[in-house]
């Protein structure tokens, strides 16, 4: 998300652009293979970024293989409505390969039965949406979705052994400490802090957990909790204690309701 000042929405039939004053920018993705469906979704969204005063761009797609294409080109998706059951390549499979490659935006399924719900929990599906759409519960989802992405924006400063530097809370995958300083894990590698874990617990804030006396973990990287282990999005696998495992459970499930 960034600051804009325009609301453009972008299908593959249409564009229009409105200006208002704004302080945040979106991209939504729709990808749903029934054309009127599609039309319908992309309506109620535009109706949602008006009410709301929000900057969405709004892409659509009638396939999962028309997607990766566009998101190879351009990963700048923060929200992703998709459909489970599409010909070929369906929903769920590709959720698990986005995330899988890194992928970290909002994603809400939707499908016409109840039966793939469970399946959500492997990668982490903010919500799920029963066709017929009903506004009201895609606005709230919608509304939902921008909260969760309001708190990733935050950045904490850091001293590390070449100088002070940021990092953004929502690139941070888990934090491991050591005798005098932690060790920082994110996708993209990892970082030796100055600071203790309990001072980087601090501040860090709600969307992490100490689940063990020398472990952090990102909420919204977590991609299975055992009695014994936290399994993150990379595959890594975090020490939890056994007296943490309802604590991390009951904070993992607020944090995606």
């Amino acid at each position: 998300m960034s600051s804009a000042v325009f609301c453009r929405f972008r299908s593959k039939n249409t564009l229009d652009t409105t200006c208002y004053t704004i302080a945040m920018k979106v991209h939504l993705a729709i990808c749903e293979d029934e054309i009127t469906e599609s039309e319908h979704l992309i309506s109620l969204v535009r109706e949602w970024a008006r009410s709301a005063k929000i900057s969405a761009e709004v892409s659509s797609y009638d396939s999962a293989e028309a997607f990766l294409f566009a998101y190879d080109a351009d990963k700048a998706v923060d929200i992703l409505l998709l459909d489970i059951q599409m010909k070929q390549l369906d929903g769920m499979t590709l959720a698990k390969q986005l995330r899988r490659g890194g992928g970290e935006m909002q994603i809400a399924f939707i499908t016409g039965m109840p039966d793939f719900i469970a399946a959500g929990y492997e990668v982490s599906a903010l919500h799920y949406l029963m066709k017929p759409i009903c506004k009201e519960k895609l606005f709230a989802v919608l509304d939902k979705a921008m909260q969760l992405l309001s708190k990733t924006d935050k950045t904490i400063p850091v001293e590390t052994e070449n100088g002070q530097t940021k990092l953004f809370c929502r690139d941070i995958e888990y934090a491991e400490a050591f005798a005098h300083t932690t060790c920082i894990h994110t996708p993209s590698g990892s970082l030796n802090v100055r600071i203790s874990i309990g001072e980087l617990e601090a501040m860090l804030g709600e969307t992490f957990f100490r689940c063990h006396r020398s472990y952090i973990v990102g909420l919204r990287h977590i991609r299975q909790i055992t009695k014994t282990d936290v399994v993150m999005d990379s595959g890594a696998v975090v020490p939890l204690s056994r007296r943490r495992y309802n604590s991390i459970n009951r904070v993992f499930i607020d944090y995606y309701t």
